[in-house]
């Protein structure tokens, strides 16, 4: 079983030997470069024990990877999903340290605070339960029930990302095509668990490694072999650790904001067949009359969907302008429209330059990118130049080009609010922004003219779920980059000794949505110490941070604090606010020896800043 949506490199053998002789920051980068392209199960094991080495002459770390432990509590042989996992962080730039319970003692584990698993602290915990072991639990609600008790455990010894295994249909079936009348049998069994499964997940905040549904697609011989579970209690057949691994590692990378946000759209031969500038408006092939017409209908509600659940869509095409504009407007067939096109680029420039154009128009990284091109030639190019900017590799047919895409998972998501399905919105009004922001030459006059209002309020119920994914998926824009589960930030919601704030910004083209989020700590000494900044970059250029401040100290004196005190943490990704807490009036204290740098504002005769923005806050704010 194969990623057949990533390339295949010639060369990879070749390239891995060459790694090992290079410096290791170099190594890392080319390491990286090497999981990204499609494998054997043989080079999956072989990449990964090169990495082990390497970590093991080393301090742990891996240079430019961000180290995540992950724990592995199974009821079966779980070793060989080891190196999957681990090859799939490394395609997310994450270093997955992995600690497997042994045979069978996961209960033990999870109470034993002298356990392996207690030393090794893990910050996310997959369940891998196999079939038997939870068929053996006599029915559905016994199951369920110890599996919501490891989930409590878990969260509350280690305050972790939980992840839960779905049950693999393995037993043969007794009545046949209506198995579930006959309830005691173990496929029956299996069948109401995963159903009860779902939603007792979605409550408890645990995300779902759905291997039914996968089993589902690819068949059960793809996963399950019968004699080595007989032999050896392997339930995940190794030639399907790959996709394992997969799976789980999209599962954590979502948790930290890796998922990507646009998906970048080539036109001709990828939103409809033929050339619209050769070929013109009725001659391209779209819609009703043909299967290829039908199938780039099919894409295009398969991107449409994306775009409705809060992945942006982009145009780069080489491509005059007024043709490349005229199917979305004028064809009838045309599923996708102008207006769900947050940037539209169809020039005769190369796709490279036009892809960091996007970027940057946007205000994300290239690495939040997802390009679907069917020329090979244009993929290659991207790739090369663009190593970070996802590039699938989409069948002949565009009848798989949906599933290609989907298969891929570069937009794994673990839930959804209503600030992500009103994304498209959100980018399209700043756009707008920008262009009435290029038309004036008084960036004050510009300001005042965005009518802009900024509303804070503490924390709340309604808002959690939009909070904890902004804390753990806001890189730039992040002082400290602190990660916290949705039960770390409904517990700092609920301590008195605790400012939260969650912010949003209107102006005259809408709600930006929750643009910011603080806490700060309140110390008997009199100081408040900010464990969390981090702002939407939609809204970098605008005063808000000035804004936000103003709330924040306003707050922390009414609380009876003396002094502000906050931290900068240097990531990957965050330079952009080395200098933040400097140009709004604090003073350095000192800097670690892990270079986190600490800064120090008065609050005694504290001026707030003048700012373009109607500030608005709720009263109990500042109780």
């Amino acid at each position: 079983m194969q990623l057949n949506w990533l390339p295949l490199r010639e060369d990879w053998d070749a390239q891995l030997r060459a790694a090992k002789i290079l410096p290791p920051t170099d190594q890392a980068a080319r390491i990286g470069e090497l999981a990204g392209s499609r494998m054997e199960f043989s080079q999956v094991v072989r990449l990964d024990r090169t990495v082990q080495r390497l970590l093991a002459c080393g301090d742990g770390e891996l240079p430019g990877f961000e180290r995540v432990r992950l724990a592995i509590l199974g009821s079966a042989t779980t070793a060989q999903l080891v190196p999957g996992i681990r090859v799939a962080g490394l395609r997310r730039r994450l270093n997955i340290e992995i600690y497997e319970t042994p045979y069978g003692m996961y209960p033990q584990e999870l109470v034993d605070t002298a356990s392996g698993l207690h030393q090794f602290r893990p910050e996310v915990v997959l369940f891998a339960f196999d079939a038997r072991h939870l068929a053996g639990l006599q029915c559905a609600r016994t199951a369920l029930e110890t599996m919501q008790c490891c989930w409590r455990q878990a969260k509350e010894s280690f305050a972790c990302q939980v992840l839960q295994q779905t049950a693999m249909p393995v037993f043969p079936n007794l009545m046949g095509n209506n198995e579930e009348r006959l309830p005691q049998s173990p496929a029956a069994i299996l069948s109401c668990i995963n159903e009860s499964l779902r939603p007792a997940a979605a409550e408890a905040g645990v995300e779902l490694l759905a291997l039914d549904r996968l089993v589902a697609a690819d068949g059960l011989a793809a996963w399950y072999d019968p004699g080595m579970w007989h032999h050896s209690k392997h339930e995940v057949h190794p030639t399907a650790a790959e996709m394992y691994g997969e799976q789980v590692a999209r599962l954590v990378a979502a948790a930290r904001g890796r998922s990507a946000k646009c998906l970048v759209l080539d036109l001709d031969n990828t939103l409809w067949g033929g050339v619209i500038g050769d070929d013109g408006l009725n001659g391209i092939v779209l819609g009703q009359g043909s299967g290829q017409g039908e199938a780039f209908v099919e894409f295009q509600q398969y991107a449409k969907g994306l775009s409705l659940r809060g992945v942006i869509l982009a145009v780069c095409s080489k491509n005059d302008h007024a043709n490349a504009v005229e199917p979305f407007e004028s064809h009838p067939e045309m599923v996708l429209r102008s207006e769900d096109i947050v940037c539209f680029m169809a020039n005769w420039e190369d796709k490279v330059t036009n892809l960091r154009s996007i970027a940057k128009q946007l205000n994300i990284g290239l690495d939040a990118l997802v390009f679907v091109d069917d020329n090979p030639v244009e993929r290659g190019f991207v790739r090369r130049e663009l190593p970070m900017v996802a590039v699938p590799e989409l069948p002949e047919d565009p009848a798989g080009y949906a599933a290609a895409l989907a298969a891929a998972g570069y937009f794994e998501g673990l839930r959804t609010t209503d600030e992500d399905r009103a994304r498209c919105k959100l980018y399209q009004a700043n756009v707008e922004r920008e262009q009435l922001r290029e038309t004036v030459t008084d960036i004050n006059s510009y300001l005042e003219s965005l009518n802009m209002t900024l509303t804070a309020k503490p924390f709340d119920g309604m808002g959690l779920a939009r909070i904890t994914q902004l804390i753990n998926k806001t890189n730039q824009f992040n002082l400290m980059t602190q990660r916290l589960t949705e039960a770390e930030v409904a517990e700092r919601m609920d301590d008195p000794h605790y400012v939260t704030l969650q912010v949003r910004l209107t102006d005259r083209f809408g709600d930006n949505g929750i643009i910011a989020v603080l806490m700060a700590r309140l110390c008997p000494s009199g100081e408040a110490m900010i464990e969390t900044w981090l702002m939407s970059c939609r809204v970098l250029g605008r005063k808000v941070e000035e804004a936000c401040l103003n709330v924040l100290a306003e707050t922390c004196a009414a609380h009876g604090m003396k002094r502000l005190v906050g931290a900068y943490r240097p990531t990957e990704k965050n330079s952009m606010v080395r200098e933040l807490y400097g140009s709004l009036g604090f003073k350095q204290v000192e800097a670690d020896e892990t270079g986190v740098m600490r800064w120090l504002l008065s609050l005694e005769g504290f001026q707030p800043k003048l700012v373009p923005i109607q500030v608005e806050w709720l009263q109990e704010t500042l109780v």
